[in-house]
């Protein structure tokens, strides 16, 4: 080999390993930025969240009549009947789990295997919120990954009435609808804390898929779930 050649390669691993550096310190300084931030959160309310963000830019785009619709309330003025209810219907063992359940993580895995894509990520509460806070709507392994880091930065940070309280007011309800007193007052005009069991039920069925929802009130499916999640949500163990 020439000493040209064992330059050029040389020269190469050193440009290899500068970008790997590079890659390593972003990410790193990534991780932190999240990590200061729920931190800061566990005393200092959102003002908003990347879904928040991503769906008032596009409202501006595509729909310039609607804006976010958003406030946020304690979590002592948020219905006990939407609390059991979105825990029935989501995440039965929030209140006991460490922010995974890797049974449903795996059921994901094997259906997203079969699809041939992923169309299911078996997330919990807390992981729901960690991608609500930070992360796109993009389905891939990478932000799962990165949804999980996330997600234990929540449960460590944070008891599971914060993260719930968080959840509560941060989620998507409708089209440009984000936590429960808006919901309540978009879809039965009375506030978080009136909600009743039915309309708590309702709800929490939408969740999964709000847009679709919002714009089909009418579904049987709807109807169908909404009255088996109210059937359980007399179980539902609430954080206190």
């Amino acid at each position: 080999m020439t000493g040209a050649r064992r330059a050029s390669r040389a020269g190469l691993a050193r440009w290899a390993a500068y970008a790997v550096s590079v890659c390593a310190i972003a990410w790193i300084a990534t991780q932190a930025y999240y990590f200061a931030q729920v931190a800061i959160w566990t005393i200092v309310n959102p003002r908003s969240t990347a879904f928040m963000r991503a769906d008032a830019w596009r409202l501006a785009q595509d729909r310039p009549d609607l804006s976010i619709q958003h406030q946020w309330v304690p979590y002592e003025r948020i219905s006990r009947n939407l609390k059991r209810a979105i825990i029935a219907s989501e995440d039965a063992n929030f209140v006991n789990n460490n922010g995974y359940e890797t049974d449903a993580i795996l059921q994901a895995w094997e259906k997203n295997k079969s699809r041939g894509k992923i169309v299911a990520g078996g997330s919990t509460i807390s992981q729901q919120l960690a991608r609500n806070l930070f992360l796109s709507r993009e389905k891939s392994y990478v932000r799962k990954g990165q949804e999980l880091i996330i997600t234990w930065m929540l449960e460590t940070l944070m008891d599971k009435q914060r993260i719930f309280e968080i959840y509560l007011n941060s989620v998507e309800w409708g089209n440009g609808v984000y936590g429960a007193e808006a919901a309540a007052r978009y879809y039965y005009r009375v506030s978080a804390n009136q909600l009743s069991g039915w309309q708590a039920a309702r709800l929490a069925v939408m969740l999964p898929r709000p847009k679709y929802f919002d714009e089909h009130r009418g579904s049987g499916y709807l109807a169908q779930r909404a009255a088996v999640i109210a059937r359980r949500m007399g179980a539902a163990e609430v954080p206190r």
